[in-house]
Formats: structure tokens, sequence, C-alpha cells
């Protein structure tokens, strides 16, 4: 707790100074490039949820800093496995009898061994191999404290740290990823989970998901399937079993796609450690601890989303991610959508002569100046898409993912049984023929949208002249009180005195909280915006 605290205690001190002395861009960068090493040394040296963390921010280049980000981005959460005596007294305390009871043979060095759980490789006396997973000696403990010291960090930086409404909940921050993190912790909820994606995917014959021994499998110690494979990202080993990329890059899509768009749970941790490939190219699924969750109505706008993108009907893209909750209240759609057609009309073949890297940095500024925000609730979700997106860029070219993309997303529309007509719609709606007819029907509604924009502002117009005027009237009522006090003291009459007092202690509590909420009104507007 100190090591953690001391470290995110010297951050803020380092960023205030900065700030105060008004340091140019480049000072800026070198800092969060040191505050980035500094904070991954740490988070190796102390390993358990920390990495996790580390994992997590690592996919927020739409709020961290560059320098930050490069250096934590390819985080792995890999940790030296505990001592074998110590996972044998938890095997047989989980089972209530000695491994030999079950096992022929067990391997007492783990296969892997991350933050939370290790794997051990044995067979059972009938025969099957199989893969023990069991949680790591005091992890209880150790995440505990891990949650206890993070929360203060938060404490400090949701106080402290002058960050503008909109831009990132620390609140909903800490309580999902306590949800995930005490969800994994939890063997029996992630046995839930692996038994409903083989339920899932029973009739897809290109994913193979391992089975599980229920009757050997507790809240700490989960056994599965022992199932061979090689990494996704193991060029060689695919080029000597002879598995062709461009299937097996279609395989991946085909599972991946309906978890993000379809409602219900997803792979949120799909690393190449967790998305292995069998000799008969057949994807392998497993580590199903870390998963998250989309909604109806979450689905149904990401679906409209990119049937919006792929027809270029840009207005209806707009309008699905003001749905999800990606732009703030101050966006102005037009522009929205000209950025998505500047976007879209990018070429893969363009990409060749394009510093990717630059490009990559540029867009991180321009999401950060424009009135756009990832909602808490998809971290996770982008963590899966990001980490899939680098298994499939190691794969195929930038031409060979749109090309395969789009046929596999119309083809998942139609199982779906979205009518394809819809679709032609949003693609007729696109053209500029269709557009005008679609702008006089906006024209229509124009009257209508500007008396609710109308209506907006004036309500923040009138909640801001409220809080100025009642911490102004609070502030006269405070001083005038004070004077009071001073002369109940003059004339030594009590109750002036008390009543006054009193009368202060109230609109000085009324002026701080009217002064807070002024405040934070004040910060709904990004400062790279205002």
């Amino acid at each position: 707790m100190a090591i953690v605290l001391k470290m995110a205690f010297v951050i803020f001190l380092q960023v205030y100074w900065y700030k105060l002395r008004k340091k140019p861009e480049s000072d800026w960068e070198l800092l969060w490039i040191k505050i980035g090493k500094r904070f991954r040394n740490t988070l190796f040296e102390l390993e358990g949820l920390l990495i996790k963390i580390g994992q997590l921010l690592s996919i927020r280049a739409d709020l961290l800093p560059h320098g930050f980000i490069n250096q934590i981005q390819d985080l792995t959460d890999h940790v030296p496995p505990s001592e074998w005596g110590e996972i044998k007294e938890i095997l047989e305390r989980e089972w209530g009898t000695s491994i030999e009871e079950h096992f022929l043979s067990i391997e007492e060095k783990a296969v892997a061994s991350a933050s939370i759980g290790e794997v051990y490789k044995a067979v059972l006396k009938s025969g099957e191999e199989v893969a023990i997973k069991v949680q790591r000696p005091d992890i209880q403990s150790i995440i505990k404290t891990d949650f206890r010291t993070l929360r203060v960090i938060i404490w400090f930086a949701d106080h402290l740290v002058p960050l503008p409404k909109g831009f990132i909940n620390f609140k909903v921050l800490f309580k999902e990823l306590k949800e995930v993190i005490e969800r994994e912790l939890d063997f029996s909820q992630e046995k839930n989970v692996l038994l409903s994606f083989k339920e899932r995917f029973k009739e897809n014959e290109s994913v193979i998901i391992p089975g599980v021994y229920d009757e050997l499998s507790t809240s700490s110690v989960l056994v599965m399937d022992w199932l061979d494979g090689i990494k996704v990202t193991d060029k060689v080993r695919l080029n000597e079993l002879g598995i062709n990329r461009g299937d097996l890059v279609e395989g991946i899509m085909k599972v991946f796609l309906p978890q993000w768009l379809e409602p219900g749970v997803f792979h949120a941790d799909p690393h190449s450690g967790n998305m292995l490939v069998s000799r008969e190219g057949k994807i392998i699924l497993l580590d199903f601890g870390m998963v998250g969750e989309i909604s109806n109505s979450d689905a149904i706008y990401f679906q409209k989303l990119i049937e919006g993108l792929l027809s270029k009907n840009y207005v209806k893209a707009v309008d699905s991610l003001v749905h999800l909750g990606f732009l703030l209240p101050e966006a102005d759609p037009r522009i929205m959508e000209k950025l998505l057609a500047e976007m879209m009309t990018i070429q893969p073949n363009q990409l060749k002569n394009m510093d990717l890297v630059a490009m990559k940095l540029e867009m991180n500024d321009m999401i950060q100046a424009l009135p756009i925000q990832v909602p808490t609730r998809f971290v996770f979700l982008g963590r899966s898409f990001v980490t899939i997106e680098g298994v499939l860029r190691g794969l195929a070219t930038d031409e060979e993912l749109m090309a395969l993309f789009k046929p596999i997303f119309m083809n998942w529309l139609k199982q779906k049984g979205n009518n394809k007509w819809s679709f032609i719609s949003y693609w007729l709606q696109s053209q500029p023929v269709f557009k005008f007819f679609y702008s006089i029907a906006e024209f229509l509604k124009l009257p209508k949208t500007l008396e609710e924009l109308k209506e907006t502002e004036q309500r923040r117009e009138f909640q801001f002249t409220l809080y100025e005027n009642s911490k102004q009237r609070l502030f006269y009522l405070s001083a005038s009180s004070a004077i009071g006090i001073l002369v109940g003291i003059y004339t030594e009459h009590d109750f002036i005195m008390q009543l006054c007092i009193g009368v202060t202690a109230l609109s000085s509590f009324g002026y701080l909280v009217f002064s807070y909420k002024l405040r934070k009104w004040m910060k709904f507007m990004h400062e790279k915006r205002r």
C-alpha cells in the first residue's frame, strides 16, 4: 500500500508542478514517459491486481497521454508460480481428500501463471488429461489490500484532480473493475460462463471450448478438458501445419463479431495465450474469467452503427453514437457526420503510405478535442476489440481484413433475421438524390429540434443562474451573520451571538455546497473545447 500510494502522490505532485510552471508540450510528453516507466516497474514489482489495472488503462488512449500509454500498452498478466506445497494444500482443502484420490499424476510445475490463478496439467484415474486452474495462495487478502489502495487513490483523483465532467467517472470505473475482479475470483461463475459459451457455439464446428468436470470444480478450483494447441500468433507453427490464415481470420471474426453485437456476455481477454489453434485449424477459446456484458439496447444501436458506416449513412451512424453515449450533449451532429465521412474515405491501400503511429496519435488528439467520450460500460468491450484487432492485423493485411469483414457482417445480419430491405433503405438514404428528400424531412423537423435545443440551453442557463444567485445570497448572509456575532459579543447578548453563529455555520455550509456545484458545472466542457 505504501509503495502504491507513494507512487500515486508523486505523480500528482509532478503533474501539478508542471501545470503551475506552465511547461511546454515537449516537456509534458517526457514527463508522461517517465511516469509510465515508473508505473510499469511498480506493477511488475507488486504484481497482483495492479497488472490488470494497468492492462485496463492501456486501452484508454482516448483519456490518457500518449507517452504514458506507450509504456504500458504491452503489459502481460504473467507472474512467477507459487510453491507446489501451497497449491497442493489448497487443492486438498477444496476437495476434502488427497490428490491421489482423483488423479493418476499431476505435474508440479505450473503450465501458466497469472495474477489470480495458476494452471496445472494432470491425468484423471479414468485416463483423461485435464487442466486444473487454482487460485493463488492468499489472493483474497492481496486483492482486498489492492482495492483499499485503489480506493484511496481514486478518492484523491476524484476530488483533487481537475477533470472535466464527462471525461471519466472514477467511481463507476472502480465499481466496474471491482465487479469484474470479484467475478474472476469466483471460479464457479467462470464455470457457468464457460458452459454458456459451450452451449452458444455448439453448432459452430470451427470453435472448441473445453468441457468442465463439475464434481471437481469449486469456487477456488476449476477442472477442465486439456486442449493442445498453438498460439494464434505463432506464424511459423501455423505454416508448418499448413493452416490457411485467411480461413483462420474468417473463423476468428465469426466467433467474436456476434459477441460484440449480440446481447449477452463476451470474452474480454482474448489475448494469444487464451486463443489457440488446433492442428485441424480450429479455434480454441480458454480462460473465461474476464467477461463483459452487452445489453439488448446497446446491441441494437451497435448493429445500426455498423450498418450506417457500411452504407455510408453517417446520419444514422451519428444517431447511434448518441444513443450509445459516445457523444457529449454539446456535440454538433453535422460536424460529426462530416468527420465520419472523411474517415471512411481512407482506402486500405492508402494506409501503406501513411505513418500509422503518427495517424493514431493524431486521432487520439482529435478525439480528446472533440465532444467524444468512451462510456465506462464499454471499457472491457474496447479491450476485447483492440486485442482481437491486434491478432488479426498480425495474420492479414488491411485490405484482406476489409474484404473479409463486410460479407461476414452481412451474412450475420441475414442469419439474425434482419431484413435486407432495411439495409438497402440505409444505403438509399445515404445517396445524394435521396439525401435531398431526407434533408426536406429534417428541415420540417428543424423548428421542433431548435425548440428542444433552446429549451435545453435555457434549463442549463437557469441552473447556472440558480447556483450563482444562491451562492451570492449565502455569502451576504454569512457576512451579515458574522457581523451579528461581533455585535453579540460587543453587547454581551448571548441569544444574538448564538443565533448568528448558527446562521453563519449553515450559510457557510450552503455557500460551500453551491460553490462545489457551480465548479462542477463550469467543468462540464473539456479544456480543449472551451
